[in-house]
């Protein structure tokens, strides 16, 4: 018997899924089945899907994807329909996806997208939650929805033992004394996110037992909008930079920047691209981007 023969025998003899029950931003919805065709127009949800080993149909702005997100990586064959912002909606229905995953910007679409195929919309980024345990929530979720959900908890599993461990190599080679780090991403030659209460890089420090060096007070996307300058009230620890940043040699050759106090001091950094507002994966993926960064530059 053929390999393909004996799995569809086995498959039925397993019976039909169960019918599952999922909770989004608008409520409950039953499906019969796991979908199978699904179009996802968020990052920290390609991230999600990614992480359960589903391959999206499509998603938004795979260019952007591969320059800002990057992990996990993003396999070949998945199609791109438009902006996160402004979704092409006929390249949408040419997909014929069974499901669509949306989240925050997206909630103004839904009613167009709900005309193609069966939507989920989350909000895993508000000022009055925790959006890293939110993430964690939604991931079992989608876990339970793709019929995932060992594959789902033993990840969760993974990561919380890859932050302990983390964890204890700072402390080992820091001799338990641990700098503060200062998080932060540059909009252009003025202006940075310094990223702080209810941001995931604030998550992954947190798991470090890392001290803020420029606390903010949370916010919805965990992120305070400052001018240049004012990094210059970062006296203690490090300054950690989140790549990319195209105007990186514009900036770090102004005098302004070279009269920071990190920069005299040898204590700023930059680290590869990790997408701010991902999932729970994107904690790890911080905790270990700090880790790296802050163990080379120790003497």
């Amino acid at each position: 018997m053929k390999l393909a023969a004996i799995l569809a025998f086995l498959m039925s003899l397993a019976g039909p899924a169960a019918a599952v029950t999922i909770a989004d931003s608008r409520g409950s919805h039953d499906f019969a089945k796991p979908p199978e065709r699904v179009v996802v127009l968020s990052w920290e949800l390609v991230e999600q899907v990614l992480e359960l080993d589903v391959t999206p149909a499509a998603i938004a702005d795979i260019k952007g994807y591969r320059t800002w997100v990057v992990h996990p990586h993003l396999p070949d064959g998945v199609g791109d329909v438009g902006t996160r912002q402004e979704p092409n909606l006929e390249k949408i229905a040419e997909l014929k996806p069974d499901l669509i995953l949306a989240s925050d910007q997206q909630k103004m679409f839904v009613d167009k997208l709900e005309a193609i195929a069966r939507v989920l919309h989350f909000d895993p980024f508000k000022q009055d939650h925790n959006n890293y345990l939110a993430s964690r929530e939604i991931y079992k979720d989608l876990a339970g929805l793709f019929g995932r959900e060992e594959l789902a908890q033993r990840r969760l599993d993974e990561l919380d033992q890859r932050l302990s461990a983390l964890k204890r190599k700072v402390a080992d080679r820091f001799q338990g004394r641990l700098p503060k780090v200062t998080p932060v991403s540059f909009l252009d030659t003025s202006r940075v996110r310094v990223h702080g209460a209810n941001s995931m890089a604030q998550y992954a420090l947190e798991a470090l037992g890392i001290e803020n060096g420029f606390p903010q007070a949370p916010s919805t996307w965990g992120f305070a909008l400052r001018k240049i300058e004012e990094l210059s009230q970062v006296k203690d620890g490090f300054v950690i930079h989140i790549e990319p940043f195209p105007q990186a040699k514009d900036l770090f050759s102004t005098r302004v920047w070279a009269f920071m106090p990190f920069v005299r001091s040898g204590q700023f950094a930059s680290i590869p691209p990790t997408w701010t507002f991902g999932g729970p994966f994107s904690v790890g993926l911080f905790a270990e981007a700090f880790a790296d960064a802050l163990i080379k530059a120790k003497p």
